[in-house]
């Protein structure tokens, strides 16, 4: 008996501690250091993680600048990616010896979150592509993913559909496509969303994902994929397409409870496999956007 409280109070404390997760940054398109602020303050808020970022030399920094950084992917259990070099050729490329710690990291159990502009980094990099599975790619480089008007998931084949690409920023309403996942179970199926740009036309590899919500597209007219996951060796991957942050304006998007409900259970997800984090009374309703700041 006493040998079984033991066990059991171990049990529990283990379960209490928290999951110490990596945001990487430094590079972006968007206001990354806003980005990197809001989501370590939501991850924090939670109670579940300790958030620390790794920012990357700048655009222009020598190279041996670039030689020195080097991010501890292990001693994580989930790495953020907040990181767009660009999504042409000429995009900047991590430095090899991290690409290769990255892909060990992710095949040896971690888990990774791709998170919103960084799918459209590293173009020339075919691990992270199968990895992202749907990225910022010309309609030619791979098939596209939509829910038709009957809720089944179609493939759209290479060289078809629209190039990716977004309207002005509005609100919208999101759908969650699979009720039964540990990370949108007892999510309700539609949520109304603030002020985010709703990005359509994404490709890729598009093999073995699972999308979890969408959105109706009023330039595509089609339901676009907003989250989705994958597993890759041993290891976890979730990635949004919510997060836009605008640069030296309001980012209202990110102070969704509904966004910020999704994001620290996937993250919690891709670090621990399961989710704990509950759905909280504040969620949006289908036709009423509910925000809340954490920072």
């Amino acid at each position: 008996m006493r040998m079984l409280l033991l066990l059991a109070a171990l049990s529990l404390s283990v379960a209490g501690q928290k999951l110490e997760v990596l945001i990487v940054d430094g590079v972006n398109n968007h206001d990354w250091r806003a980005a990197t602020q809001s989501i370590g303050s939501i991850l924090e808020a939670s109670g579940r993680f300790h958030v620390d970022v790794s920012t990357s030399p700048s655009r222009e920094a020598p190279p041996e600048a670039w030689a020195a950084w080097r991010p501890e992917f292990a001693r994580y259990r989930a790495v953020i990616v907040n990181f767009n070099g660009g999504h042409l050729a000429n995009g900047i490329r991590w430095p090899s010896e991290v690409e290769a710690a990255f892909l060990r990291y992710l095949r040896g159990g971690g888990g990774v979150v791709i998170f919103h502009a960084a799918n459209n980094a590293f173009l020339q990099w075919p691990e992270y592509n199968e990895i992202v599975g749907l990225l910022w790619r010309d309609k030619s480089f791979g098939p596209g993913l939509v829910f038709d008007d009957g809720g089944k998931l179609v493939e759209v084949p290479a060289g078809q559909g629209l190039n990716p690409g977004h309207g002005p920023r509005h609100d919208f309403q999101m759908r969650i496509r699979d009720q039964q996942h540990p990370i949108t179970r007892d999510m309700p199926e539609l949520w109304m969303h603030p002020a985010e740009q709703l990005t359509h036309g994404q490709h890729g590899p598009a093999q073995e994902l699972t999308v979890l919500t969408s959105a109706w597209s009023k330039d595509s007219h089609r339901h676009e994929p907003m989250d989705w996951i994958r597993a890759y060796g041993k290891g976890r991957v979730y990635t949004t397409m919510l997060g836009h942050t605008w640069i030296n304006e309001t980012n209202p998007n990110i102070d969704c409870a509904g966004f910020q409900t999704l994001f620290a259970r996937a993250v919690e997800w891709a670090a621990a496999g399961r989710v704990t984090l509950p759905v909280p009374a504040d969620f949006p309703k289908p036709d009423r956007v509910i925000l809340r700041s954490n920072r």
